[in-house]
This record gives C-alpha cells, structure tokens and sequence, in this order.
C-alpha cells in the first residue's frame, strides 16, 4: 500500500453565514463546489488549499467539541505560510485574534493558533 497525498479534510460547522465568510471571504480559500443535501438538511462547501480540498460540512445543532485541542480525533488543521507575520497582521486586521508567535521546538518553524467561528483550532506555519 502506498498513500500518496492528503486529498481532503472534513469540517463539521453550525453557522452557514460565519463558516463561508470565514473560510472563503477572510482566509481567502477558493470556493470548488457548494452543494445543499436535502435529505440531509445541510451544506457541503468544498474549498482549496494548494491542491488539497477542505470540505466544510455546515449543518444545524451539531454536537459541541469536547474540550479544546486534547478532544479526541482532529487536532487541528495547519496551513503553510511563507510569511507568518505578514499573515497573522492581515488575520488580526480582519478581527480574527491570533495567538503570539511562537517557535516549535521540533521543527524550528515559527507557529500561531487561531480559531475558526466554532472554535476549531487552526494552525499557522511557517
């Protein structure tokens, strides 16, 4: 066997309204696809980074996330930047609150968190 690539990851949010603005007005994702189930009652947004898809499943009343990042299945969902600094001045100029740069001891890349409209951990690297 031999996985090649990540193809896609899913997001479960609540606000039809606040995901799409997030993720494709503020984070600038492209929009592929946006699909309304009916027998489901729910939207699938499907959105590009790079050449991987993030299909945002926005849906009513979906189950609160446990705790913070510890809860158990994603983590969090990290996106490459070139330039971290710039990024995390245009996030906060669009009032999303980053937190301080840090750098990872692991890979020397410098890092921040931030959190999409149902608080789901997102991760800046640099």
């Amino acid at each position: 066997m031999k996985l090649e690539k990540i193809h896609h990851v899913a997001i479960i949010a609540s606000d039809y309204e606040a995901s799409k603005d997030f993720y494709v007005n503020k984070l600038g994702l492209p929009l592929i696809r946006e699909v309304w189930r009916e027998d489901r009652q729910d939207f699938i947004l499907t959105l590009l980074v790079g050449d991987v898809e993030v299909e945002l499943f926005v849906e009513k009343n979906p189950p609160l996330r446990v705790t913070g990042p510890e809860a158990r299945g994603l983590r969090h969902l990290a996106f490459y930047t070139a330039d971290i600094t710039q990024t995390v001045k245009e996030l906060n100029a669009l009032g999303i609150p980053t937190e301080p740069i840090r750098t990872d001891p692991f890979t020397g890349g410098r890092m921040t968190f931030f959190r999409d409209p149902d608080g789901l951990p997102l991760e800046l690297h640099e």
